[in-house]
Order: structure tokens, then sequence, then C-alpha cells
């Protein structure tokens, strides 16, 4: 059974320390992944504001988001402007292209796109993603192959604006099977690879999931003759919670489970159907999220950087 693994990296302690760890322990078993990367300023700090909201409070409070996150990122582009994480550690992102995997483009600044999105016109879309497109490009020496919007935030006009770059595919939603989108009747060129599968950062603390559980519990959640894509966090998987992702990585070995970017799911004959993107609401996650249509968000399966 192949499971898509999918990678975002937020911050500069995820590019920094997570993608390094990550790329060792890839490499160590035989695995190559999808790596989607911010490039521009990393403000994640900026979320803090968000603790006004009820329920984006009793997400930190369940996920243990200081000691899960660290401080560096809670803190990061508060007081100032964050730091542009392209120019201080492209060299890492171009060891992912280099070390054989993808690498898609995440963000030009995530906090921006996640917090904003709703009021973004067409002309803010296409500049962020032509300046995160542009940068990264730079990074590798080659276009991104591929890209995946944050939080798993998109809308009409961001899936018409990326029409307009060379993307194989795009990862935007969650899902159940890849699929053509949809917008205004228009069938897009552009495939979307959903993500199947909830993260961390969803479940952890909920419904008696603990860290000596979590592994178990995604292992339920595979289905063998079906989509599966698992998003990882260089923050998280690739940092805090490294010893715990290693330990899924030689169990899923022993049960025959492999690994392979998402690209891997568009090769050879394959059957591509057409849906909308819509906005639903998720269990384990503060806010809407971008959905295939006809899929309905699940416990577990389909919910959802």
């Amino acid at each position: 059974m192949n499971v898509g693994l999918r990678i975002d990296v937020d911050t500069v302690r995820g590019t920094r320390l997570g993608v390094p760890n990550l790329l060792q322990l890839l490499a160590g078993h035989g695995i190559s992944a999808s790596f989607f990367f911010s490039v521009g300023p990393d403000n994640m700090g900026r979320h803090l504001w968000r603790l006004a909201r009820f329920s984006f409070l009793r997400k930190m409070l369940r996920s243990k988001a200081p000691s899960l996150y660290g401080w560096d990122i809670l803190l990061k582009g508060t007081l100032w402007p964050g730091p542009v994480i392209g120019e201080k550690l492209g060299r890492i992102m171009r060891s992912a292209s280099d070390g054989g995997h993808e690498a898609g483009l995440h963000a030009w600044d995530h906090h921006a796109w996640q917090t904003h999105i709703d009021k973004m016109n067409t002309g803010d879309i296409r500049l962020t993603l032509e300046n995160g497109f542009q940068m990264l490009a730079r990074i590798l020496d080659h276009p991104p192959a591929c890209s995946a919007v944050p939080g798993w935030k998109c809308n009409d006009f961001t899936l018409r604006e990326k029409a307009w770059f060379p993307f194989a595919y795009n990862s935007d939603c969650r899902g159940e099977s890849l699929f053509f989108p949809v917008v205004d009747g228009t069938v897009l060129s552009q495939p979307q690879i959903p993500v199947t599968l909830p993260t961390y950062d969803e479940v952890i603390g909920r419904n008696r999931i603990t860290d000596s559980r979590y592994n178990e519990y995604l292992f339920t959640l595979l289905k063998p003759e079906a989509l599966n894509v698992l998003t990882v966090h260089a923050e998280v998987e690739g940092v805090a919670r490294f010893a715990m992702f290693e330990r899924f990585l030689t169990m899923a070995g022993s049960r025959g489970v492999s690994f392979v970017p998402l690209g891997t799911f568009l090769e050879g004959p394959t059957r591509i159907g057409q849906a909308a993107i819509v906005k639903r609401t998720i269990p384990g996650r503060e806010g809407w999220v971008s959905c295939q249509s006809g899929v309905e968000a699940q416990e577990g399966a389909g919910a959802g950087s």
C-alpha cells in the first residue's frame, strides 16, 4: 500500500532544524517525499493574536503548542518583521530537491495567507504566488513542480491564478480522490491531490489519543484500495516529535506500507474525476478549510498547516 508523504515547512525553525532531520531519516529508510516550502517572511508568531478566539486557544492548549513548536516560532514576527526564510536557508531547501524529493511551493508569507485569504483579491493572490514561485525557482534552479496552499485555505480565485503557473499538480484541500477542480462550470487543467488523513495537531489530545497511541491510530485510518495522503510538518515530526515519527516509519515498513511523493499518484493510467472545492469545518481544526465537494469531513478521515 502506497501512502503519499507530504511535508509542510512553515517556518525558519522547521527549515533549519526539521528539514535536515527529515532528509537524513528518509534517506535511511529509502523514502522519497514531497516537500512544500514557505520561502518569504516568517511571521508565524502573529497567530498569537488569535488566542482571543476560544477555539484557537483550546487547540493551542490541547496540542501543548509551546513545547510542540517552540517559543521562537510562537513569537516570530510579533514585534518586528520576520526573517525571509528563503534568503537565510535556501541551501537547505535546495538539498531536498537535490536529494531526489519533490519540492513545491507552500507560501510566500504563511501567516498572511492563512489569515487574510478571504480578503485578498486576484491581484493580491497572483502577487504572493509570483513572489513565492520566483524565489523558490531561484533557490532550486528550476521551477517548483507543485504547490499546496497554507492551512488548506483555497478559493476559486486561487485556483484560477494557479493556472498561470507550470504546476504539475496542486494539493490545496482535504478529500478522498484525485480530481480536476471545477470553477463556475469550467474544468481546470491542474489536478488536485487532496490530503486524506488528519494531522498530528488535529487529533492529539482528542478522543483519548496520546503520543503513545498516535502511530497506531494513523494505521487504522489507512485504506488499502483508496488514496492515502499524509501531511507531516517539519516543525513537529521533524523536531518535537521526531522520535515518534521515526518509529512510525519503522512500523510502516514492517507492515508493507510504502511512502511516495504525491506526484507518483499521477503516473501511469490514472482515473481522475471532477469536483468543486468548498469550505467546511473539520474536527480538531479552528476555522474553515477547503474540501473536495461531495466528500463529508468525518472524524479522522478527510479532515485536516
